[in-house]
């Protein structure tokens, strides 16, 4: 499973990185800087503020069908028709709630703009369900290829709307939504293609019975996505709504999270290979420690180096990016960039207590990191603004990554490994001397020192065995056999 496990994700990362990051940083980057920081800096807030009620747009389908399909895959048969009728009837129910709260939330003007965001969010639904079948039968390497095409045509669609003339001389926020709603509508339409064909046939009949009980089943796994979606979501919403400036702080906010998307696009990708994975192995009675160890050591080598480097040139990063940058966005990025850590440490985490059944624990955790966002951004974000929330996002995080190692070892019977806590705290003691040298007595540009800081904290991460050099070269003879 290891060995599956490491040519799934290499594929995986290797296609994302090549697709993702361009849109990141070439598409998304570059509408803010067109658009203005406060029009991006809505789009935000909106956005984030049809996450908070995804919950009734998906109600926890995508993660129970990944958990269902991935150890029942002759399901798919019976499951698709009568899941797809039951995602229209949500996906309505959505539309309709989210005018509703729009509405008595002071968001009346901009229902033009939360219509199409709405529609996209049903759209990311669909995908993530469509895929759920597709991974739930092992289809790896087809899920990781459409993990990366609503990007890929995102950044045809929107790369000529922002370059192509006579468009880019009147470019504005709608037409990014608009450029979203079109690649995404595109490859919900392949990823249903793709299922179709493994399936012999499809009959869509209204089971009130049936969806009933997937209701049923699943509405454990949409506690925990709308609790995990309001207390990393909120943060963008309170800015904007309890502060006069709120749209400008909110694209500040907007500007660094960016980043910490780009970085956590990788956490993401593991924790989708890895929930089928872990669900096949819980069922098989097989010890998860062996897969959980190695992936964690994987995920935390790269991320501690990305963290810790981006962390010391902050500011130089958010000056190179943005147009309008000040010191002040270089802070906010620090924040979120510690908080990073303990996020790709959730995606584990979170996964293996998903694939095990633990949705009620795991959903009391969230509620409390819920209860503490909201408080505290409450107090610190009329204090501090977009800083005071990326500071609270930090006791956020590592609240929820503490509990969830603290409720997987009494899950598991699993004691601490003290090696590999030592060995983890060690690395990063070493590895932040060693920036701190390098960014204060380097005479190199800091582009040359921020390349030689990541690539030495990977080196390191070899020496200190949290990327296991040995065990890969053992993946890949078997894989030879």
């Amino acid at each position: 499973m290891n060995r599956e496990f490491l040519i799934n994700i290499a594929f995986l990362i290797s296609i994302n990185l090549l697709i993702k990051p361009f849109f990141i940083f070439g598409i998304d980057r570059t509408v803010q800087n067109v658009v203005g920081v406060d029009s991006y800096g809505t789009y935000f807030a909106l956005l984030n503020f049809t996450y908070l009620l995804q919950i009734f747009n998906d109600f926890g389908i995508h993660g129970f069908n990944n958990r269902n399909i991935a150890r029942h895959g002759h399901l798919l048969e019976k499951y698709l028709p009568n899941i797809l009728v039951l995602k229209c009837f949500l996906g309505l129910f959505f539309i309709l709630l989210t005018f509703l709260v729009a509405w008595i939330a002071g968001y009346r003007t901009h229902f033009h703009l939360i219509l199409f965001i709405a529609v996209n969010q049903i759209f990311i639904s669909l995908i993530l369900y469509l895929r759920s079948n597709i991974s739930g039968l092992a289809m790896y390497r087809m899920d990781s290829v459409l993990s990366a095409l609503d990007k890929l045509l995102m950044i045809f669609f929107i790369g000529i709307l922002l370059w192509v003339s006579p468009f880019k001389e009147h470019f504005t926020i709608e037409y990014f939504i608009y450029g979203q709603t079109l690649a995404l509508l595109i490859t919900a339409a392949i990823a249903f293609g793709i299922i179709y064909k493994k399936i012999s046939k499809i009959r869509f009949r209204f089971k009130p019975v049936f969806l009933k009980l997937i209701l049923k089943e699943s509405y454990p796994f949409a506690l925990v996505v709308f609790l995990m979606m309001a207390y990393t979501r909120i943060d963008g919403v309170m800015i904007e709504r309890l502060l006069p400036d709120g749209p400008y702080e909110a694209g500040v906010y907007a500007s660094a999270f960016r980043l910490l998307d780009a970085g956590n696009m990788v956490g993401f990708l593991f924790a989708g290979l890895l929930l089928p994975m872990f669900s096949r192995m819980i069922k098989a009675k097989e010890s998860v420690k062996s897969l959980l160890r190695f992936s964690i050591l994987l995920i935390w080598g790269g991320a501690i180096s990305l963290a810790i480097a981006t962390f010391f040139y902050s500011v130089d990063i958010m000056n190179l990016l943005y147009v309008e940058a000040t010191p002040y966005w270089g802070t906010i990025l620090q924040y979120l960039m510690i908080s990073f850590i303990a996020i790709s440490g959730i995606h584990i985490f979170g996964t293996l207590l998903t694939a095990n059944g633990a949705l009620m624990k795991l959903n009391k955790i969230f509620l409390i990191g819920v209860l503490l966002n909201i408080v505290f951004n409450y107090f610190f974000i009329f204090k501090m603004k977009a800083e005071g929330a990326a500071l609270v996002t930090v006791v956020t995080q590592y609240f929820v990554l503490f509990a969830e190692i603290a409720l997987i070892l009494k899950m598991f019977r699993l004691k601490v490994d003290y090696q590999i806590v030592g060995k983890i705290i060690s690395f990063m003691v070493v590895f932040i001397l060693l920036s701190y040298l390098l960014y204060n007595y380097s005479d190199f540009d800091w582009k040359y020192n921020f390349f030689i800081n990541v690539t030495g904290g990977l080196v390191l991460a070899l020496i200190f065995k949290l990327i296991d050099i040995s065990a890969i070269y053992q993946f890949k003879s078997d894989f030879g056999k």
